[in-house]
C-alpha cells in the first residue's frame, strides 16, 4: 500500500453525502492538515481564559444577550453565528463545547466537530441526519452491543431504517451489501469491540463511494492510533467517555466530518444535534479539553503494556487477541494504516472459551492478585476487565455474537497505565498459573 492510498482514500467520490459536503471543502491551495494527531493539536490556537488565563474559561450560561434588538434576528436566519462571537443558546452552540471540538476536529484531521453528551447520541444523530424513512444501512456485525441495538431493532422500528450486517473483511459481501439498494451510510469501528478485527478503511471507503454512500468510522477503540478522516472516512465519531477522556468520569461523544455537515446538524429545521438536543455540559468540556494534551503520552503507554502483556500471555500458551500480534489477521494492516509511534491500541482480548472460566479469571485478578476492575468501558488508567458476551455485547443474542466472534469466554482488558509494568505482569501471571489455565509452561 503507497503512502497516496493510505493518506488519500477515495478521492473521486460522488453522491449524496460527497455532493452536498466534499464541494465545500478548503481549496487545493489550502495547507494540508498535520498528519500526525498530537501536531494537530497544537497546530491550532490557544484558547485562554477570559481574564488571561492559561486555560480557557467555562462558559456555564444556557443563553448570551446581544446588544442591539436586530442582532437576534439575524442569529436565527444565520447570518451571524458563532464563527463571529455571537450565540443564542447553549443547545446551539456553547463556546467552551465549541473549543472542545476544534481541538477533536485537529486531532482527527476534519474541518469540524461537533461535542455530544455521550458517545451514542453522535452514532444516533449521524445517522438520522444522514438517512431519511426508509432508507438503507451497511454495518459491519462486529460492533458495540448499543450501536448493534440502534441499528438491528430500534431504527427499523421508529423510522424504517433497515441495516445489513455484513464481515467486512470481506469486502466483496460488503460492496455486494452496499450495492443491494440504495444505500446511505456504510458504517464500521476502526478497530471492532470486542473482537478488534481492523477496518480496511481506504478500501472501504472505495466502495461506498463508489455507490454513492458515505462512509461513517466510530474510532473509539483507537484515537491517535489511526486517522479515518486522512484514510478516506467521510464521518467519524467517538464516545470520548473512553480513551480521550481518560478519567472514567464523563459520558460524553463527538461527531467530526466536513464543516457543511456540522452546520447542517445545528441546523434549526432539520438539524438532528440542534433538535435532538443531546448537549455537551460546559464543565464536561473544559475538563475533556485539558486532558487532550496527554492523549498520545497516554495511548503510547496504553499500547505498549497491551502489546507486552499480550506477548507474554501468548507466549504462555492462552488464545491473545491483539492487532500488535504478527499472527492477528490484521496485523499488516494496522502496521500500514496506523500513525506511526502510537502502537497497535490498549485493549486486548483472550478467549478462555466458556464464560465460567472468564468469570473465575477476572475475579481473581481484581479480589487476589489486584491486577484490575471488573467493570466495562475502556480508556481508564487502571485495568477494566468485562466478559463482552454477557455485557457489552449482550444486545446481541446467542447466534449474532458467535457470528461476530465473541465467543462466551472472551475477556476484554482495557490495559491501564498504573504501577510499573513488572508489578502488573507479575499479578496477571500469578493468576493465570494459579487458575491453571496456561497450556504451556
Amino acid at each position: 500500500m503507497d503512502a497516496s492510498t493510505k493518506r488519500g482514500g477515495s478521492g473521486s467520490a460522488s453522491g449524496f453525502f460527497q455532493d452536498r459536503y466534499s464541494a465545500k471543502r478548503p481549496r487545493a491551495s489550502s495547507p494540508p492538515p498535520p498528519l500526525d494527531p498530537e501536531e494537530g493539536l497544537v497546530s491550532i490556537r490557544h484558547e485562554f481564559g477570559e481574564h488571561g488565563g492559561v486555560n480557557m474559561s467555562i462558559e456555564a450560561s444556557s443563553t448570551f444577550t446581544v446588544m442591539e434588538a436586530e442582532t437576534m434576528g439575524k442569529m436565527f436566519k444565520g447570518e451571524l453565528g458563532p464563527d463571529r462571537d455571537f450565540y443564542i443558546y447553549s443547545r446551539h452552540f456553547n463556546p467552551t463545547v465549541l473549543n472542545l471540538g476544534r481541538q477533536i476536529a485537529a486531532m482527527e484531521g476534519t474541518q469540524a466537530a461537533y461535542c455530544t453528551a455521550s458517545g451514542m447520541s453522535a452514532v444516533a444523530s449521524v445517522i438520522l441526519q444522514l438517512c431519511d424513512a426508509g432508507d438503507h444501512v451497511v454495518a459491519s456485525n462486529r460492533l458495540y452491543g448499543g450501536t448493534y441495538a440502534l441499528l438491528r431493532h430500534f431504527l427499523p422500528r421508529t423510522c424504517g431504517i433497515a441495516t445489513t450486517f455484513v464481515d467486512v473483511t470481506d469486502t466483496a459481501a460488503v460492496e455486494r451489501a452496499v450495492a443491494s439498494r440504495g444505500t446511505k451510510i456504510l458504517y464500521v469501528e476502526s478497530i471492532a469491540n470486542p473482537v478488534l478485527t481492523v477496518a480496511d478503511i481506504p478500501a472501504l471507503a472505495a466502495i461506498a463511494h463508489a455507490r454513492s454512500a458515505a462512509l461513517v468510522v466510530d474510532n473509539t477503540f483507537a484515537p491517535m492510533v489511526l486517522s479515518p478522516a486522512r484514510l478516506g472516512a467521510d464521518v467519524v465519531v467517538h464516545s470520548i467517555s473512553k480513551f480521550i477522556s481518560g478519567q472514567s468520569d464523563v459520558i460524553a461523544g463527538a461527531v467530526c466530518g466536513p464543516a457543511a455537515l456540522i452546520r447542517d446538524m445545528m441546523g434549526l429545521q432539520h438539524g438532528a444535534l440542534m433538535l435532538l438536543g443531546p448537549t455537551m455540559n460546559p464543565t464536561v468540556a473544559f475538563h475533556v479539553s485539558g486532558r487532550l494534551a496527554h492523549l498520545g503520552l497516554r495511548m503510547r503507554e496504553h499500547s505498549s503494556r497491551a502489546m507486552e502483556f499480550a506477548k507474554r500471555m501468548k507466549s504462555m500458551g492462552l488464545k491473545v487477541i491483539y492487532p500488535g500480534l504478527e499472527d492477528h489477521p490484521q496485523h499488516e494492516l494496522l502496521k500500514a494504516l496506523g500513525n506511526e509511534g502510537y502502537g497497535y491500541g490498549g485493549v486486548v482480548a483472550v478467549d478462555l472459551d466458556t464464560d465460567e472460566r472468564a468469570n473465575r479469571f477476572m475475579h481473581y485478578l481484581q479480589n487476589f492478585t489486584g491486577f484490575g476492575l471488573m467493570a466495562v468501558s475502556l480508556g481508564y488508567h487502571e485495568t477494566l476487565m468485562s466478559c463482552s458476551s454477557s455485557s457489552t455485547s449482550s444486545e446481541l443474542n446467542e447466534a449474532e455474537r458467535a457470528e461476530a466472534g465473541v465467543g462466551a469466554g472472551l475477556v476484554r482488558l482495557s490495559v491501564g497505565y498504573t504501577g510499573t509494568l513488572e508489578q502488573r505482569w507479575k499479578q496477571l501471571h500469578d493468576a493465570i498459573v494459579a487458575l491453571g489455565i496456561a497450556r504451556k509452561a
